[in-house]
């Protein structure tokens, strides 16, 4: 029997745009260099900060922060509201590149990426080097990159290498994790930068006396699976720096939907119902778009104490329809709504697949497009409530 070659050792690399919604707006609007922003929504409509710059972030403002929090921290924080078709472009212009170098590409958000780059005959990290050059010469952005064998240490080695950068702008970090280091590398880190390794998984694993990742690779494997099961095999395998997830080329959709948080919680069922319409219409219109059709309609509604409730159900066949949507979400709610305060109301639809073939005869409504393009555009401009179903007039909506 001939000897089998044994596998190239893979060459993976991982990259992040280094604050990527502020970025781009700082392209857009060079003024805000070195200074503390974020971007996101008002503190009134109990905004968010969805991303903020390197100086907002040294007074300790943070992603996922609310704005309210985040201007204590920084009274003289500027807000500037997030453009997300901006960023989509500039994302798929950062995608371009990195296909230049190999089509095994993953992306995995809209600033976040994993390359394959094993049939490549120059070193992962000479390639690192001339991505992190490109991106910041052609778009002016950027990015810093991990470079390992496998998924978990290239993204691990990401955050380290940021985490390490010095300077008052953003990172622009590069680490590499030689091939056999991988163990060594991980080993001092705190447990709780491991993948899987959440507020509870840590707090069980410190009851335990482990508190770094070197420690969870030195406990009995047979005993973490005990303690955790399948996770506890994942675990033990992880913190030695065994990954052997491929890089995959295509994602599914797996959910469309639309939220809306209340400037003021809201007891008013016309009102939820009016919001649920108008999220049900973006949600079909997404699923349009995206030429895809939903089997299963999903309602979300969080409390004033931010008790979460869900409720689903699943539809007799796959639709983009905006009315059926709205019907089924509709039901839902006025089943599982127990008429307390809502701060934030939801439409989702899942069980997605691509939509049915047009016939011959059938056509996209370009003239039902056009009209979503023009009420959003007249929201935009007066406000939410100057266009309305007739069946709302006379209605109360929420305030502010």
């Amino acid at each position: 029997m001939p000897a089998t070659t044994p596998a190239p050792t893979r060459k993976i690399i991982h990259l992040d745009l280094d604050a990527f919604f502020c970025a781009v707006e700082e392209l857009h609007n060079p003024a805000l260099r070195g200074k503390a922003f974020a971007v996101g929504g008002r503190p009134e409509s109990r905004g968010v900060v969805a991303s903020c710059s390197y100086p907002a972030r040294r007074l300790g403002v943070h992603s996922a922060m609310p704005m309210g929090q985040a201007l204590r921290l920084c009274p003289g924080l500027l807000i500037v509201p997030a453009r997300h078709r901006a960023y989509a472009a500039m994302s798929r212009r950062v995608m371009a590149i990195l296909h230049e170098v190999t089509p095994l590409v993953e992306q995995i958000s809209i600033d976040e990426a994993f390359l394959d780059v094993t049939d490549r005959a120059e070193k992962a990290v000479d390639l690192a080097r001339r991505l992190q050059a490109s991106i910041r010469r052609e778009l002016d952005l950027p990015c810093s990159l991990g470079v390992a064998t496998n998924k978990l240490v290239a993204k691990i080695a990401n955050n380290v290498g940021k985490a390490a950068a010095r300077g008052d702008g953003p990172p622009n970090a590069l680490q590499l994790v030689p091939p056999g280091a991988e163990a060594d590398f991980l080993a001092p880190l705190p447990a709780d930068a491991l993948w899987g390794v959440g507020p509870k998984t840590a707090k069980e694993l410190a009851a335990l006396g482990i508190h770094t990742i070197g420690d969870i690779a030195r406990w009995p494997e047979a005993d973490l699976i005990k303690r955790f099961g399948k996770h506890g095999l994942d675990l033990a395998r992880h913190a030695r720096g065994i990954d052997a997830r491929p890089v995959t080329t295509e994602h599914e959709r797996k959910s469309i939907s639309q939220e809306t948080t209340f400037v003021r919680d809201v007891t008013d069922g016309d009102v939820l119902r009016a919001t649920l319409r108008e999220q049900a219409a973006e949600v079909a219109r997404s699923l349009r778009q995206e030429q895809l059709q939903g089997a299963t309609v999903k309602l979300k509604l969080r409390a004033q104490d931010f008790t979460t409730l869900t409720r689903q159900t699943t539809l007799s066949h796959p639709t983009d329809d905006a009315q059926v949507i709205e019907s089924a979400v509709i039901e839902l709610l006025d089943k599982a709504w127990d008429r307390l305060a809502v701060r934030l109301i939801g439409v989702g639809v899942t069980g997605l697949s691509d939509a049915r073939q047009l016939s011959l005869w059938d056509q996209p409504d370009e003239r039902q497009e056009r009209l979503y393009d023009a009420v959003r555009e007249l929201r935009k401009r007066y406000g939410d409530t100057s266009i309305r179903p007739a069946s709302d007039l006379g209605r109360k909506r929420p305030a502010g």
